[in-house]
């Protein structure tokens, strides 16, 4: 785990790469790390790389990037993990015996030299590069299929910029910082900036699973090497036509081979320990990987002591069931002002979501772990949230009347002319079923929203809102997500809520959370081989379907934690911001508050949009 930074300017009327601005974008990115630094610019000067690195793989100075060739004639800066590198070796010319490292970055160096672009599908982990290929003359930007690193780029005349973080294309100091309307309606419409867009107009994320070139002319079209809709699609064409007890097996398998690769480190690992079933459950298949000296880390609130959402007694329990080294770490009240500060100024882009995020990685990173496994990607793998039910549902009611010309809009405005304005007992939302139940990217967007259109006005300006819905475009944004569709109401789920909610706010606060922390954490739920592998088994599975998971370890998870109702790894964000006030409002309207409050005091830029 890394961050990387590039400059290309292979235009020749461009000027060339500016040493000291790749270094200020580099050294923005410091805490993602901090074991060392590094820099290349070609001898033309019209490429620069470079690289902070956190040692995890082949801890030796040899491993150091940005890393070139043997032959010099390709160079690398990489953020992330390649779990099967080992593997991977064999595919190379000699089977590896030339290689110089044992570092997972030389294989991927090497594997491109072998199969090009086609290499994009067999990396097994996480992954962000630039690669510089002096054959042809182009820089390959990749990532991998869920996003779970992060990549942005700003193109202009003088350059393309490439960088880990927002911020550090900033801090270089030629990247225009004019805001997206699109990246501000979508941050306020669903709590985080949805990719391809930032919070600013001369910046994009390069979609996740997809790959683009660098070249004399700027950036090309991304292209998609693989989907999460093209494999759910793929799998509900080729349902698993197995048992039950079979199925079971294979999905145990599935969990547990996938764990085993997340623990492939250099470091020692440890693991975000709550009370629910999927780190739970993470926990156990760790034990049977081989986990011998595993680190789990749980927090606790002083507000939530003796209470539902307490996670820490049973946390502790299931440690002492699984046998792990086991911290607590309690964060009050004082604390969190105190922190505050420093986690706004580490929030790359807006989010309403990572507080938890923020203080369990630094309470990892205090007891000295590098690497952490997270249970992030139980419920959208396998169906445990709200949208499940409720998108399909609201299809099925509403669907039909829907579609009649001018209702659904008659019915909205009927309903906000009568309904008492800024109640916190009515919810925004209400009335505004018909319009929005004609399909799942619509019903999806309005049960995922956080603001709903017609309130972006009176927050960031009329003008403002119609050009930020108008680029934004949030409901076709929505649809590109099932193309293709997989047909299936489950199946449509899985890639809006593993593309959307949890690619542009799970993933993201993770990583930029953690990263401030110079921890990096692992997602052994999201990964493109267990989709590929759980997907065909889940299509004819009966029932629910988040049961597997829990019943994958060999030793069977305590009983208590099936009896304890989920709660989700939450943070008091509502009592500690509004104290008293808090009580009796549902926990939209405290996250509706906390992203204005954000917004206002951290992000909105002088002189308005």
């Amino acid at each position: 785990m890394c961050g990387i930074a590039a400059i290309v300017a292979l235009d020749p009327r461009a000027p060339g790469v500016e040493p000291g601005e790749l270094e200020r974008i580099r050294d923005a990115m410091a805490s993602r790390g901090p074991d060392g630094h590094g820099s290349w610019i070609s001898p033309d000067r019209r490429v620069g790389l470079a690289h902070r690195r956190l040692a995890i793989i082949d801890l030796s100075d040899a491993a150091a990037q940005p890393m070139a060739s043997a032959d010099g004639r390709r160079v690398i800066t990489f953020n992330g993990e390649i779990y099967n590198y080992r593997e991977l070796r064999a595919l190379l010319p000699d089977g590896g015996a030339s290689l110089r490292t044992t570092s997972d970055t030389e294989v991927l160096l090497e594997l491109y030299a072998a199969l090009g672009t086609d290499m994009l599908p067999r990396l097994r982990g996480m992954f962000a590069f630039a690669l510089w290929d002096a054959r042809v003359q182009r820089v390959l930007l990749a990532r991998d299929l869920y996003g779970v690193k992060p990549l942005y780029y700003s193109a202009g005349g003088d350059g393309v910029r490439i960088a880990s973080q927002v911020r550090a294309l900033l801090a270089g100091g030629r990247v225009g910082r004019r805001h997206d309307p699109a990246g501000v309606v979508g941050f306020f419409l669903r709590g985080s900036v949805p990719e391809p867009f930032t919070l600013y107009e001369a910046i994009r994320a390069l979609p996740a699973g997809s790959f683009a070139w660098v070249d004399e002319r700027g950036v090309t079209e991304p292209t998609a090497y693989t989907s999460i809709a093209a494999i759910l699609a793929d799998a509900v064409a080729n349902p698993a036509a197995i048992g039950e007890e079979e199925r079971g097996e294979r999905m145990r398998r599935a969990f547990l081979e996938s764990v085993r690769y997340h623990l492939v480190s250099d470091v020692r690992v440890g693991a975000f320990l709550s009370s629910g079933r999927d780190s739970t459950a993470i926990i156990g298949l760790a034990r049977d990987a081989g986990a011998a000296d595993l680190k789990t880390v749980t927090l606790a609130f002083t507000e939530y002591r003796g209470t539902k959402r307490d996670e820490a007694p049973l946390a502790e329990e299931v440690a002492r069931y699984y046998g792990t080294d086991h911290t607590t770490r309690v964060i009050s009240k004082d604390e969190f002002e105190r922190e505050l500060p420093n986690v706004i100024a580490a929030m790359d882009q807006p989010t309403v979501d990572a507080i938890n995020s923020y203080f369990v990685s630094r309470a990892v990173a205090e007891v000295g772990i590098k690497v952490a496994l997270s249970g992030t990607g139980g419920d959208e793998l396998l169906g445990g949230y709200f949208t499940y039910w409720k998108v399909p549902l609201a299809v099925r009611l509403w669907g039909v009347p829907s579609r009649i010309p001018g209702l659904g809009d008659a019915v909205l405005a009927a309903y906000r002319a009568l309904a008492p304005k800024h109640s916190a007992r009515v919810s925004p939302k209400s009335g505004a079923v018909i319009k929005y139940a004609r399909d799942y990217p619509s019903a999806y967007f309005m049960l995922r929203a956080m603001f709903m259109p017609w309130e972006l006005g009176e927050i960031i300006g009329e003008e403002a809102a119609r050009e930020g819905m108008r680029r934004l475009d949030p409901i076709g944004l929505f649809a590109s997500g099932l193309d293709p569709d997989p047909g299936r109401a489950f199946e449509r789920i899985v890639a809006l809520d593993s593309r959307f909610y949890m690619k542009d706010q799970l993933l993201r606060d993770i990583d930029w959370a953690s990263m401030a922390h110079s921890l990096e954490v692992r997602v052994p739920l999201v990964e493109a081989h267990l989709l590929r592998a759980v997907a065909p088994l889940l299509v004819r599975a009966r029932g629910d379907r988040k049961r597997y998971l829990p019943a994958s370890p060999s030793k069977p998870l305590p009983a208590e934690v099936f009896r304890r109702k989920k709660t989700g790894f939450s943070v008091p964000l509502r009592q500690w911001l509004l104290g008293d006030s808090a009580r009796g409002r549902g926990s939209e309207f405290g996250m509706r508050g906390w992203a204005r409050r954000l917004w206002d005091t951290a992000f909105r830029p002088e002189g308005g949009i």
